[in-house]
């Protein structure tokens, strides 16, 4: 049976289906990562509740993923169910002992949890592509969009930063095709129209500050237990692409912020990432690379990370190779590729003499599974197949009264709740283009040398000083012009009459 230095899995059974020996999971190896993988219906949830529970009473943090609800049990004590006790005493787990969990809950929506944000600028160029799905081309402006907000000190903060400084690259692009290559007005306008569909999806939720800090993941209680964080993922699977950059982006900012610690006694944070296939479906090589980078070198920073999906196909071979903890459940084998699967999923494992590997993984009941942990040394166990123990906390989700009250008692409450808009680059860039505009208007203001009109001799009438600031004239000066021209029109007409009359005496 599990002690402190092991979690307890379930037990394997011999070949008249008696029961054989307890199977765990020993902490130790918690970091050199694992994979749960199986058919819809067979199980995989309880084998991920099962080891998350194991994890958080050993004291290690756990960040896993509700694709569709049913882990938020996960905080409520379970119930003594007749099929739950019967499986209990299958595995000879005695006392069967019922416990609540302690769980913090997070969304990205904010809906069903506390927000989790992040930065533009923590998420990367490489990151956005992805998420944006852009051609090389775009892929090209957009690494140099972020070249350009680090040289001028631009903080990209969310998302109408990024659009702010996209315009302004459209507006001098001539002058930055110049120093950094092709950049053109048709390719920043496709990431522009990509944001906005973005915006619309509710990704705009996600890009903004307060940004998650990754301590809020690694929380223990004062009891010595884990924390339990889990991402309320059933709306954000509308928008999967999303789901699979937040996920990456996860996993790299644990690899860049923790320090090296070697091989521990136990981890210090488990990831378990549901439907990893989205993390790498058409995903370009560059990225699938860097995945396995760091899922090979995050095992040095205390980090353990588990797959969790229906085939065991959708994880890279390179990928693959990394996880050597793994829990196989049923698999269906009606068409060529669930076929190649089955396969696959069988030599993947040290062989069992007392059974056909390939032919057991059709054969799994519900709840039922082949497993092989590391050993000693770290080498792999001989596969066995196993019933998994019932888990002690609910199996099924909670009430949204529950959830509301846990997250109302959550460590991380009113910490990430309202977001916080400080001046960044969409701020920077708007100051900068009206004080342009304020400085063309006054230089042109300066060369047409004003736009009153004067009239010498007029500009101190009635004896005041200076110019005045309006052309109009006043009551008095336009009485004393009316007299100028009426003297001068007297005294022209006297003139015109005294040169005619001296012209008509000379005769």
């Amino acid at each position: 049976m599990a002690d402190d230095t092991s979690i307890f899995i379930g037990a394997s059974r011999k070949p008249d289906d008696s029961y054989q020996r307890a199977e765990e999971l020993l902490l130790r190896y918690g970091n050199r990562h694992g994979l749960i993988t199986g058919a819809t219906g067979t199980g995989k949830t309880v084998s991920l509740q099962v080891l998350a529970e194991g994890f958080s009473n050993a004291g290690v943090p756990v960040f896993c993923a509700d694709i569709k609800g049913d882990l938020s049990g996960i905080a409520m004590m379970g119930e003594a169910k007749d099929f739950l006790v019967k499986r209990a005493g299958q595995v000879k787990l005695d006392p069967y002992q019922f416990q609540e969990f302690p769980v913090i809950f997070w969304d990205l929506f904010g809906e069903q949890g506390h927000p989790i944000r992040a930065t533009i600028s923590e998420m990367g160029p490489l990151l956005m592509s992805r998420l944006m799905n852009l051609t090389e081309a775009q892929e090209g402006v957009m690494n140099i969009a972020f070249r350009i907000a680090d040289e001028e000190g631009l903080l990209l903060l969310d998302l109408k930063d990024l659009q702010a400084l996209l315009a302004n690259m459209a507006d001098r692009a001539d002058q930055l095709s110049a120093r950094y290559g092709n950049v053109t007005k048709p390719s920043v306008g496709a990431i522009q129209r990509t944001l906005l569909v973005l915006e619309s999806q509710g990704a705009a939720n996600f890009f903004g500050e307060p940004a998650l800090r990754i301590a809020d993941l690694m929380r223990t209680t004062r009891d010595g237990r884990g924390a339990v964080s889990v991402l309320a993922a059933d709306k954000l699977m509308m928008n999967p692409r999303l789901y699979a950059t937040f996920l990456l982006w996860l996993m790299s900012e644990l690899f860049e912020e923790l320090p090296e610690v070697g091989d521990l006694e136990r981890p210090k944070l488990v990831f378990f990432f549901d439907e990893a296939h989205l993390l790498f479906e058409d995903a370009p090589k560059v990225l699938i690379d860097r995945v396995e980078q760091v899922v090979r070198l995050i095992r040095s920073k205390g980090v353990g990370v588990f797959f969790v999906t229906q085939n065991p196909l959708d994880i890279p071979e390179k990928v693959l190779a990394q996880l050597g903890n793994r829990v196989q459940h049923a698999l269906r084998a009606y068409t060529p590729r669930e076929q190649q699967a089955v396969r696959t999923a069988a030599e993947t494992f040290r062989p069992n003499p007392d059974f056909d590997c390939a032919t057991a993984i059709t054969q799994l009941a519900t709840g039922e599974a082949l497993v092989s942990m590391l050993e000693d040394k770290g080498v792999p166990a001989m596969v066995q197949r196993t019933l998994i123990r019932p888990p002690s906390s609910r199996l099924g989700p909670i009430t949204p009264d529950e959830r509301r009250k846990i997250i109302a008692e959550s460590p991380a409450a009113g910490q990430y709740d309202q977001a916080v808009d400080r001046e960044s680059a969409f701020e920077m860039l708007q100051k900068k283009t009206k004080e342009a505009q304020d400085a063309e208007a006054q230089a042109q203001q300066a060369g047409s040398g004003g736009s009153r009109w004067t009239i010498p001799g007029f500009d101190d009438v009635l004896g005041t000083s200076g110019r005045r600031s309006s052309n109009r004239q006043t009551v008095a000066e336009a009485a004393i012009k009316s007299v100028v021209r009426s003297v001068g029109s007297s005294v022209g007409r006297a003139i015109v009459r005294g040169i005619l009359g001296s012209l008509a005496r000379g005769r």
